[in-house]
């Protein structure tokens, strides 16, 4: 049986606003994380009523609302309703997934699995699928693409290459941001460039992305921010989302979950659309790995 609409709308709003609300103002982040963890109570509020509760304006209750992507408050509150539903249907809550120091390791590995799920969830309920197939069939057509990431997002950066490349395609992978921006401006119409981070804001990363930008290529970013400042040289945004930061588990470490799904889902999307020629190619270079282990 389908699920109802409701059910579906609920949980696009609670992978919205644990994708956004680090990226708000402290007093939008309460007014998130209060609609996020008592959906049923804040449907019942008036925009005045909600206001008081989170200790907030009117105005910081309605730009919140218009940050979800919501037009107003009363659309909210009925995303709100919808999301009070599916939890009054039955399903149990989630757990927390706070890891203590003293955690036996089966419950640190129970709560890493229920964590990097949620992550998964959350990147695919908010992935803008239009700006996803732009972005594969940019990376399909182009003559070469170039990647730029450091730290965590230059592990995933890297991972989307070495795909691309076991496809026939050319792609590079760059962290090192002299060399980022180096080739970057060295690209042109034709060409595409994808910058992976999660903050929107590394400086290392933005650079080359807008190096790329003015000299016509096409650009690609992969970033928990879409407000950062990596969108401004984008011309497609992808979305991730993050686990919630804690003291043994950093940012770097949740934010590459949701980085890898969208870069799988690149590159997926780029193989079926190049499936004649991916295919005997990634056929060759299965061969080429398995005879250099005979």
């Amino acid at each position: 049986m389908a699920r109802d609409v409701k059910e579906v709308f609920g949980e696009a709003l609670a992978a919205k606003v644990r994708a956004l609300a680090p990226s708000m103002t402290r007093s939008m982040q309460r007014v998130a994380e209060t609609v996020a963890a008592d959906p049923a109570g804040c449907a019942a509020l008036t925009v005045t009523g909600l206001a008081e509760r989170t200790g907030t304006s009117e105005a910081t209750v309605v730009r919140t609302a218009r940050a979800l992507g919501y037009p107003g408050y009363r659309d909210l509150r009925l995303a709100l309703a919808g999301l009070a539903a599916r939890r009054a249907s039955g399903r149990s809550p989630a757990l927390t997934t706070d890891i203590a120091v003293d955690d036996p390791l089966p419950d640190v590995v129970a709560k890493l699995a229920r964590d990097e799920a949620q992550t998964l969830a959350d990147t695919a309920a908010a992935l803008d699928i239009a700006q996803l197939g732009a972005a594969v069939a940019a990376v399909a057509a182009a003559r070469r693409t170039d990647v730029y990431g450091v730290g965590a997002s230059g592990l995933v950066a890297q991972d989307l290459v070495q795909k691309l490349l076991r496809i026939g395609l050319l792609a590079h992978a760059h962290s090192d941001p002299h060399l980022a921006v180096t080739n970057a401006v060295q690209l042109r119409a034709g060409d595409v460039a994808v910058a992976v981070t999660h903050s929107g804001s590394t400086r290392d990363v933005v650079e080359p992305l807008r190096a790329a930008f003015e000299r016509g290529a096409t650009t690609v970013a992969v970033t928990g921010r879409p407000g950062g400042a990596v969108s401004q040289y984008a011309d497609h945004v992808l979305t991730t989302s993050t686990a919630r930061e804690s003291e043994l588990r950093p940012a770097a470490m949740s934010s590459r979950t949701g980085q890898l799904l969208v870069v799988d889902c690149l590159f997926v999307g780029v193989a079926q659309r190049t499936y004649e020629t991916a295919a005997p190619a990634l056929a060759a270079s299965y061969e080429a790995l398995a005879h250099r282990h005979r």
